[in-house]
């Protein structure tokens, strides 16, 4: 009689181990699908020497470190072969593209066809100009000290590059070339006047290419400054949205706890050192084409060369 009595129970107790387990084996898969594992597919930009996007990269890869524990694990993948500016929105363009997210300085038709993450991933940098020139024109740039003595000089640029259209709102004549390389070339053989680079950028790049171009110099006087934030961009879908949901929090938690400013000082305070851009005659340069949702008024997430930080 007690065995029967005792059934009933058994019985009962299995059938709560059995759902008991049906409910976490259902948790699990749904953990499992919340944290499944994200892909990152950036371009990579040039079979030759390039170091132009190291920095970017890093703090890719960084906010994606930071949000392990919220998004689950990350798998990256940079491009096999070098995509042009022109190819990377091609890539972009098409849902099954060989990549899913870009770095760039912002413009309205990047803003309009892709995702911006309205974070400015270099702190505004990109926005404050050395020149390279040719060094036996360096007399001729001593002499410049405003937006009309700039006009008088031919600016050379990418072909479809961000700046391209401040330029030519400014009034500065533009020349543009297909290829980052080439310009190096152009500038040398007298094709415009000076070539307009980022402030780490133009030491970075006489440094790495003095060899090949004897005659290059960084002129040693002027700063022109505009803004120009440089974003990362995702496509247009639930993917992309979700992509940029985790790279905002992570670049979020990055200024927070000090790890942006690290890698920051990291790649770009001895060449921005280098350059002395506290003592440069500053020409302004206005934007016409910047978003009023750029994050201007977000003071800690802009460069100050008076400060260095």
């Amino acid at each position: 009689m007690l065995r029967n009595i005792a059934e009933p129970g058994r019985t009962a107790s299995q059938g709560l181990r059995k759902l008991h387990a049906a409910m976490c084996a259902t948790l699990l898969l749904m953990v499992a699908s919340c944290h499944a594992m994200t892909e990152l597919r950036y371009p990579l930009s040039s079979d030759g020497v390039d170091s132009r996007y190291d920095y970017d990269w890093a703090v890719l890869r960084t906010a994606m470190d930071k949000t392990r524990a919220t998004y689950g694990r990350y798998h990256q993948q940079q491009s096999e072969i070098a995509m042009s500016p022109q190819r990377v929105l091609m890539e972009m363009q098409s849902p099954h593209g060989r990549i899913n997210i870009f770095v760039r300085a912002t413009a309205p038709e990047l803003e309009t066809q892709f995702l911006p993450i309205r974070l400015p991933v270099d702190r505004g940098l990109l926005g404050y100009r050395l020149l390279l020139i040719r060094s036996a024109d360096q007399p001729r740039f001593a002499r410049v000290r405003t937006l009309r003595d700039l006009r008088a000089l031919r600016a050379g640029l990418g072909q479809g590059w961000a700046d391209v259209a401040i330029f030519k709102a400014a009034g500065v004549p533009v020349v543009e070339g297909n290829h980052y390389d080439g310009l190096f070339a152009m500038l040398e053989a007298g094709r415009f006047d000076f070539y307009s680079r980022s402030a780490d950028e133009a030491v970075r790049e006489f440094a790495e290419r003095s060899g090949l171009h004897p005659q290059l110099a960084v002129e040693s006087t002027l700063l022109l400054h505009y803004p120009l934030p440089r974003y990362f961009f995702v496509r247009r879908d639930a993917e992309g949205e979700k992509l940029a949901r985790r790279i905002r929090a992570g670049m979020e938690i990055m200024l927070k706890d000090g790890s942006l400013q690290a890698l920051f000082q990291q790649h770009k305070a001895k060449l921005i050192g280098n350059t002395a851009l506290f003592k440069r005659h500053i020409i302004k340069l206005p934007n016409p084409t910047l978003s009023p949702l750029t994050p201007l008024g977000r003071s800690e997430w802009w460069f100050n060369p008076l400060t260095g930080q």
